[in-house]
């Protein structure tokens, strides 16, 4: 069955029919805007997202219930980096008419499967008719107290940078999808993303955090949003990068260690910023986004309580470098030497 065969409205009442009820919720889906009622001593914290065919997705690589899952977790991930909890989203989609419904009914399936694992309640959208590809656009709303909720531009001089989880797995996946490969650790970190929600609250809650992001368009490009809201500087030590054994397999470290095989100029690749076997396994670690990982600062002597928290929800946490004063980000290579990346990290309009 075609969704024209359904029609606009008859597909809406098949989604209404998939949600589940929330006493958050006063009026949902079905009137011409929602009604929610506020967690009192709570502020709400709204983000949005779109992902479009052929920019932030593909059909040919991914099935639409994990397409589903991700349209939702890139937009909790933004409610984790502020250190809030979901509780409602909207779903704005534009639909070419000859999709068939069971595609529908697998994405819907998806969105809602991750919605409630992370407690959120889909409330309200739009649909319209597409005569280019799909489109998806997702507005997620979190609460969390006031003084609790965590900010880009707190950092200060002195404050250790930590990130969660493993960094340029994301990113090495997408590059597999392109050579064919469809299944994997790698290809489901693409793919299929965890927002980091349970930590993001419990850093928030614990008041050990100065400014966090989630590492969306990679770890240089994030981590420079906090420095210029922050007004600092952050030097990075690159034997710290977490990288998994899956990415350094990748990048032809078959032993699996940590990358000290990198040599200073390291070939074709370290200069191209292309990833080859045997050489720069930092460029796109430090680049290439899409890990939703956490990236955030926390005063130094702090280490031992965060790595608790981030233990308590089965996440590894890592001491990457510190917050300088001043301006810019500064590398430093395993071997002690400067390291210059060959790209900053993902810009929708520039010329990477």
């Amino acid at each position: 069955m075609k969704l024209a065969e359904l029609g606009e409205f008859g597909l809406i009442d098949r989604i209404k029919a998939n949600v589940a009820a929330s006493p958050s919720v006063l009026l949902g889906i079905g009137d011409d805007a929602a009604a929610l009622s506020p967690t009192p001593g709570q502020v709400t914290l709204i983000t949005s997202d779109m992902l479009l065919e052929g920019v932030h997705f593909d059909l040919s690589f991914c099935d639409p219930r994990t397409l589903g899952r991700k349209s939702l977790s890139v937009n909790l991930s933004d409610v984790a980096a502020m250190g809030a909890r979901p509780r409602h989203f909207l779903l704005g989609v534009a639909l070419p008419k000859d999709i068939p419904l069971e595609f529908m009914d697998g994405f819907m399936a998806g969105m809602l499967e991750q919605a409630q694992r992370y407690g959120a309640t889909l409330v309200g959208g739009d649909t319209c008719a597409s005569k280019g590809g799909l489109a998806i656009s997702v507005t997620a709303l979190g609460e969390q107290r006031p003084d609790l909720v965590l900010k880009r531009s707190g950092a200060k001089p002195g404050d250790l940078v930590c990130v969660t989880g493993t960094v340029g797995d994301a990113a090495a996946g997408l590059k597999q999808l392109f050579a064919g490969v469809r299944e994997g650790f790698l290809v489901a970190r693409q793919l299929d993303p965890t927002p980091r929600v349970e930590a993001g609250v419990a850093l928030a809650e614990a008041g050990v955090v100065t400014a966090m992001i989630d590492v969306s368009d990679g770890v240089l490009q994030d981590l420079g949003h906090i420095c210029e809201m922050s007004g600092v500087g952050a030097r990075l030590e690159l034997a710290r990068l977490p990288l998994s054994e899956h990415y350094l397999a990748y990048c032809g470290h078959t032993d699996h260690a940590p990358p000290a095989l990198w040599e200073r100029g390291g070939g074709e690749g370290a200069a191209t910023g292309k990833l080859y076997p045997g050489n720069d396994p930092f460029a796109l670690a430090l680049s290439g986004g899409e890990d939703y990982e956490l990236l955030f600062c926390i005063p130094a002597g702090k280490e031992s309580e965060v790595a608790a928290i981030c233990a308590s929800v089965n996440l590894p946490v890592s001491v990457i470098g510190k917050i300088t004063t001043g301006a810019g980000i500064e590398l430093t290579a395993p071997d002690g030497s400067s390291y210059t990346p060959p790209r900053r990290g993902f810009d929708h309009f520039g010329a990477d």
